[in-house]
């Protein structure tokens, strides 16, 4: 039997707010802990063009509410938008911020710096979104 190299599958993400930044280390770390792949990347895609990942400070709240509320300053709902969905300032957030993310394992484990996380950011809630991921051995 040949040993695993790659598992893959996706994360439910709901969000209840227009703006907002979940957590999704713990549930990353119990798939890592999980799939008997000591040494390798975890890669994550999201599908979605109004939402995006990140790495970045958990410890500190206000670091997630102050990153949210310079992207909504970043991106006014006033400019004159050529495409009208409503949703544009979203679009502009997901670009900024990317739909991946890749961290490294090592030993079974996320190699993350002290303070940081991995975030889902919503930007056009409240919604049922979905991440991809992937981890490939090596």
């Amino acid at each position: 039997m040949h040993p695993t190299t790659s598992q893959a599958g996706e994360l439910a993400v709901a969000s209840v707010q227009r703006l907002e930044m979940i957590d999704l280390t713990g549930r990353l770390h119990q798939i890592v802990a999980t799939c008997g792949i000591p040494e390798g990347i975890v890669h994550l895609y999201n599908p979605h063009t109004t939402a995006g990942l990140l790495i970045n400070e958990g410890a500190d709240p206000d670091v997630q509410r102050d990153l949210l509320g310079a992207l909504d300053q970043m991106t006014p709902s006033r400019y004159p938008y050529r495409h009208a969905e409503g949703n544009s300032p979203a679009h502009l957030m997901s670009a900024l911020t990317g739909a991946t993310t890749t961290v490294f394992i090592h030993q079974g484990r996320l190699r993350l710096g002290t303070w940081q996380r991995i975030f889902f950011c919503e930007f056009d809630g409240p919604r049922d979104r979905q991440v991809w991921w992937k981890i490939i051995a090596g």
